[in-house]
This record gives structure tokens, sequence and C-alpha cells, in this order.
């Protein structure tokens, strides 16, 4: 076999792996990633940014297989969104126009699986969960009570 030759089912060999490592990892990475719903003309509707890291306030979902994090109301907003008959999908934009990358994220995630017994209209109004009745009342009772000790506070008339 020649020099040629060998160099060529190497670039070809080389070629051919690089391609299936791209396959495998269909979903890019990098980029803003949305859920985006669309009516059925394909004209924008609204949208919710999804993440790829955890912060407060959002929940670790799976999509299409991947790990993304969201709020509870971006959940119940996909919920609300196809019952309106309206096509919800995640897509990705990296500068260069919007890419689908998973559908059907609203059979895969719902409220009810992720525990939640609240209605997708109420959770999306509040852009949260509602506060169950006892974590209310501790939320008033910590806004209304004086940190520290409060037994012998000094001010101007009570001073001795």
């Amino acid at each position: 076999m020649s020099v040629l030759m060998k160099t060529l089912a190497v670039i070809g060999i080389v070629t051919m792996s690089t391609c299936a490592a791209a396959s495998q990892s269909s979903i890019p990475i990098g980029g803003d990633t949305f859920i985006i719903s669309r009516d059925n003309h394909h004209s924008f509707r609204g949208s919710h940014k999804i993440y790829n890291r955890t912060s407060e306030g959002l929940v670790e979902v799976q999509y299409c297989n991947r790990p993304y994090y969201v709020r509870y109301a971006t959940v119940a907003w996909t919920q609300l969104e196809t019952e309106s008959g309206n096509v919800v999908r995640i897509e990705m934009n990296r500068g260069k126009g919007w890419r689908p990358i998973c559908d059907n994220p609203e059979e895969q995630v719902t409220l009810k699986k992720l525990g939640v017994t609240e209605d997708p209209k109420v959770v999306a109004h509040l852009g949260r969960l509602p506060l169950d009745p006892i974590s209310r009342f501790v939320a008033i009772k910590n806004a209304f009570s004086q940190t520290g000790n409060n037994s012998s506070k000094t001010s101007y008339h009570n001073t001795k």
C-alpha cells in the first residue's frame, strides 16, 4: 500500500470517528435554550428560558434525556400553552437562528410528575408554587418577629 493510500485511509478513519462522535451528541452545548410556543401557523406565541445549571427557585428536569433546570411556572406555562392548542418545543439559538432540539416537552415533564397538585393556572400566574397554609403563617410570623434577644431592648425612654 502506498503512502498516499495509507494517508487517505487514516483521514477516512479520523473523519468517520469524528462524525460518529458528533452524531452521538446531537444536542449542541452552549447558547440560549428556551421552551418556545408557536401557533398552527408556526408564529411565535411566547417563550420561557430553561437553564443548564441550577439556581435558587429552579428544579431539575429531563427533556429528551438531557438535564435542565426550570421554574415550576415554566412547566405550568408549557401545559397551558398546549391546552390552548399551541405547539411547544425546546429550541436553541447560538446566534444563527432558532434550532429545534426537543419535541413534546409537555409530555415529558408535568406539574403532576413533579409532585405538584396545584392548578397550572395558579402556578403560572404566581410565577412560583403557592405557599402552603402552614408556610404562609410562618412567613407572616417571621415578618413581624424581631431578631435577636428582645427581652431588654434599650431605648431613649428606658435608659437607667
